[in-house]
C-alpha cells in the first residue's frame, strides 16, 4: 500500500526539507568560519592514523555527537548528519516514515576509533535520530585500536596532525618508553625537527664516550633535552600566553626562537633564557594604538625598565646553583676597557663564569674593519689565557639599545664607568650610564677606571624600596657564597624609616648571614653612604637603581648619580 500523500509521509517530507535547510546553513557557516562541516572518511582516517586490531564490542548505546564520519556515505551528509542533496529525499523520507521515534529501529553498525564513531551501515537512521532530537542511538560496535586516539572535536587538520604524531611514535616508540609523554602538536609538519634533535643528541652522547642504541637515544633526549625545557616553560607560566598551543608546540617555538637568537646574537643561549625571552616578546608586544604610540614616541631617556623583581623571578625558575654565570662585557677597545677586562676575568674565575664580549659599531661597513678583528681576538685570547669560556659578538646600532636588547641573555652587565652621570640636567641628558641604570633588565656592575675587583669588603645601601630589596637579595647570595665582610647602611629620611635596617637584618639572618655590621645614619643619603664606605674600608658597593621615575630623575638627579661620580670601587646596581 502506497503511503504517498499520507499525513505521515507529508510530515516526513517537511522534516527532510528542514534538515536540508539546516545542512545548507551549516555549510554556509563553515565557509564563513573556515571550519569544515564535512563528515570524515573512515578510509582516509585509517590511512592517516594507521589502525591496527579490530575488537567486536556488541550492541550498545552511543552518543550521536561522537559520530563524526562514515565508511561509504561521507559525501552525502554534513558533520552533524544533515542531508546534503535533494536527490536523497526519497530514501530519507522512506526511513523516516518507518518510525515515529527511535524505538524499534534496528541497530546501526559502526567502527569505534578512539572516542569517535564511523557509520558502516545506518547513515540515514543517524540523520533521522538527529532530526528527532535524541542524544544516543543503538549500535553494533566494532572497536579499531589506534596508537593516537581521536576525539569528537577533531577536524581534518587535527586528524592529519594526529597521523603525523602516530608516525613519530612508530619511529620512536616514545609512548611505550615514556607512557606519560604527550607530544601532540598543531605544528604537525615539525616532527622531523624532533627526530633530528634525537639523532643529534645521540651523536653528542657518542662524542662524550656514551654511545647509545636508538631507544636509549629517544629516552635520553626526552629526559635531558625536552623535559627540562618544558619545566622552564611551565615554571614561567608561558602556556597562558599561547592558549591555542600544546606543550609540544611551545617546545617547537622555543627551539626555533633559540636558533634564531643564537644566529642573530652570535652567542650560545641558555634554554631557560630563550624560554624567558619568548614569554617577554609575547607579553610586551604593543597592544592597540596606545601601545604603539608609547613604544614609538617616548624618547630613550624617559623609557622605564622592567618592574623591580622581574630578574629575581626569572632566576627562581632556573636550576643552576649560581646567580651570575654569564657576564655581558661591553668592549670599545680603549685601554681602560682592557684594564676593566683584566679585573672582570679575575672575578669570573671565582666560579668559572662565561664572558660574553660585545663590540658595538655605528655602521654595517665597520663590522669587518681590521681594528674590530683585533678587538675580538684580544678579548677571546685574554679569556682563553684565563681558562674561561667566552664568546664575542659585533653588532650595529645605538650603544644603549644594543646593550639593553642583549642584556636579557646574560646574568650581569659589566660597564666601564669612564663617564658617570653629570650633576646638572643637561649633563645627564643622553648619558649612557643613566639610561642603562634606568632601563637595563639585569644587574649592572659599574667599574670605575683603575678599580680592583677584590670585592671582599662589601657595603649594602638599603632603604626598603623594591629595588633595594633586589640588592639585599644579591648581597645575601654573595655573603653565603664568597668569603666577605658585609656592612649594611640605612639612611633615615622622611621616606625611609629606621625599621628598614631591622628588616634587612631579619632577612639576612633568616638566610644564615649572622656576622654583618649594621649602620643607621641621618645625614644626606649620598654623603652617609660614602662616609660609611670610608669608615669600613669598603671596596664593593651594592645598591638599588634610581628611585625617581625617568622625568624626575632627569630634572633632579639621584643619590645613585652622585655615588657613581664619587665612589672609586666597583658598584653593583640592582633593579
Amino acid at each position: 500500500m502506497s503511503i504517498h500523500g499520507t499525513v505521515v509521509y507529508n510530515s516526513a517530507v517537511e522534516d527532510f526539507k528542514r534538515a536540508r535547510r539546516a545542512a545548507a546553513m551549516q555549510q554556509m557557516m563553515a565557509r564563513l568560519t573556515g571550519k569544515s562541516a564535512d563528515l570524515l572518511a573512515y578510509d582516509d582516517v585509517c590511512r592517516y592514523v594507521k589502525s591496527t586490531d579490530e575488537v567486536k564490542q556488541g550492541v550498545r548505546e552511543i552518543p550521536l555527537d561522537a559520530i563524526v564520519g562514515s565508511v561509504g556515505r561521507y559525501q552525502d551528509f554534513t558533520r552533524t548528519f544533515w542531508p546534503k542533496h535533494d536527490s536523497d529525499e526519497e530514501r530519507w523520507v522512506s526511513v523516516k516514515t518507518a518510525v515515529n521515534d527511535m524505538s524499534g529501529m534496528p541497530p546501526i553498525d559502526v567502527y569505534k576509533v578512539g572516542d569517535v564513531y564511523f557509520v558502516i551501515d545506518g547513515n540515514h537512521r543517524v540523520s533521522i535520530a538527529r532530526q528527532l532530537g535524541t542524544d544516543t542511538i543503538t549500535a553494533r560496535v566494532t572497536e579499531v585500536k589506534l596508537r593516537v586516539p581521536l576525539s569528537p572535536e577533531d577536524d581534518p587538520d587535527e586528524i592529519i596532525c594526529k597521523a603525523r604524531y602516530a608516525e613519530f611514535l612508530d619511529q620512536t616508540n616514545l609512548d611505550v618508553l615514556r607512557p606519560d609523554a604527550d607530544l601532540l602538536m598543531t605544528f604537525c609538519g615539525q616532527y622531523q625537527l624532533l627526530l633530528d634533535q634525537i639523532e643529534a643528541h645521540a651523536a653528542l652522547l657518542a662524542e662524550k664516550g656514551e654511545p647509545v642504541d636508538d631507544e636509549t637515544a629517544v629516552v635520553r633526549w626526552y629526559d635531558e633535552v625536552y623535559m627540562p625545557v618544558l619545566r622552564h616553560i611551565q615554571a614561567q607560566g608561558i602556556m597562558r600566553l599561547f592558549p591555542d598551543r600544546t606543550r609540544a608546540d611551545m617546545y617547537i617555538l622555543f627551539s626555533e626562537r633559540r636558533a634564531e637568537l643564537e644566529a642573530a646574537l652570535g652567542w650560545e643561549i641558555e634554554p631557560e633564557t630563550a624560554v624567558s625571552q619568548l614569554a617577554t616578546e609575547e607579553s610586551q608586544r604593543p597592544r592597540g594604538l596606545a601601545g604603539w604610540l608609547r613604544q614609538t614616541l617616548v624618547p630613550p631617556e624617559l623609557i622605564e625598565g622592567p618592574p623591580p623583581g622581574r630578574w629575581r623571578e626569572f632566576q627562581a625558575t632556573r636550576e643552576r646553583g649560581c646567580l651570575f654565570a654569564d657576564y655581558l662585557v661591553g668592549i670599545s677597545g680603549s685601554e681602560t676597557d682592557w684594564q676593566m677586562l683584566d679585573q672582570v676575568v679575575k672575578l669570573a674565575q671565582r666560579d668559572d663564569d662565561r664572558l660574553l664580549g660585545l663590540h658595538i659599531v655605528a655602521r654595517e661597513e665597520e663590522r669587518d674593519r681590521v681594528e674590530v678583528h683585533r678587538i675580538r681576538e684580544r678579548f677571546l685570547q685574554t679569556c682563553r689565557d684565563a681558562g674561561l669560556q667566552a664568546e664575542f659578538a659585533v653588532e650595529v646600532g645605538a650603544v644603549v639599545e644594543v646593550i639593553i636588547k642583549r642584556a636579557v641573555f646574560a646574568d650581569l652587565v659589566v660597564l666601564n664607568l669612564e663617564h658617570p652621570p653629570g650633576a646638572q640636567p643637561l649633563a645627564r641628558l643622553g648619558n649612557r650610564i643613566s639610561q642603562l641604570v634606568q632601563r637595563c633588565p639585569r644587574p649592572i656592575l659599574a667599574l670605575p677606571g683603575g678599580a680592583e675587583t677584590a670585592m671582599d669588603q662589601v657595603l649594602l645601601a638599603y632603604d626598603g624600596s623594591p629595588k633595594a630589596d633586589e640588592a639585599l637579595f644579591v648581597a645575601t647570595y654573595l655573603a653565603t657564597r664568597w668569603p666577605l665582610s658585609l656592612t649594611v647602611v640605612t639612611v633615615e629620611t622622611e621616606y625611609t624609616a629606621a625599621e628598614a635596617l631591622q628588616n634587612a637584618r631579619d632577612y639576612l639572618e633568616a638566610h644564615g648571614v649572622m656576622n654583618a655590621t649594621y649602620v643607621l645614619r641621618k645625614t644626606p643619603i649620598a654623603k652617609a653612604v660614602l662616609e660609611t664606605a670610608v669608615a669600613h674600608d669598603v671596596n664593593f658597593l651594592i645598591m638599588g637603581g634610581f628611585g625617581f621615575r625617568p622625568m624626575m630623575h632627569f630634572m633632579l638627579g639621584s643619590t645613585v648619580d652622585e655615588i657613581l661620580r664619587r665612589f672609586k670601587h666597583p658598584i653593583l646596581i640592582c633593579r
